[in-house]
């Protein structure tokens, strides 16, 4: 149920794009307890200068301008260990397309309760009625 947002600098063939999409989603899938279909993403690319805004260095960090962003909306509960598992594959997975350093994926999890979600029909299908 996750809803992943990824945002990047152009100039990435659209194969690119599908194989970062493809390195979080497996992530999710092996660290998070995501079914395989469970797949929502919005992958969106910003102009240098328009809409990314990245700190040269960060936590000891050093980032490219080429960063990549990754939010993650997901129900609430997962432990500190099952995200530390799930940041380290999404990096592993994401260095390994060639695209983007694993110094460069900044990762982000907002965490919502079940009600807050609906998949169609106006209906919120993790809450019972009542």
């Amino acid at each position: 149920m996750p809803l992943v947002r990824i945002d990047l600098t152009t100039g990435h063939a659209p194969a690119v794009r599908a194989a970062l999409g493809d390195a979080v989603h497996r992530a999710m899938v092996a660290t998070f307890n995501v079914p395989e279909q469970d797949r929502f993403q919005v992958i969106t690319e910003h102009e240098p200068g328009h809409g990314l805004v990245i700190a040269p260095s960060f936590l000891g960090v050093e980032h490219r301008p080429q960063a990549m962003f990754v939010q993650i909306t997901a129900a609430a509960g997962r432990s500190n260990d099952t995200k530390r598992a799930l940041y380290r594959a999404i990096a592993d997975n994401v260095a390994a397309t060639g695209a983007v350093r694993r110094e460069d994926v900044i990762i982000n999890i907002t965490e919502v309760q079940r009600v807050d979600w609906s998949f169609g029909n106006g209906l919120a299908q993790y809450v019972p009625e009542g």
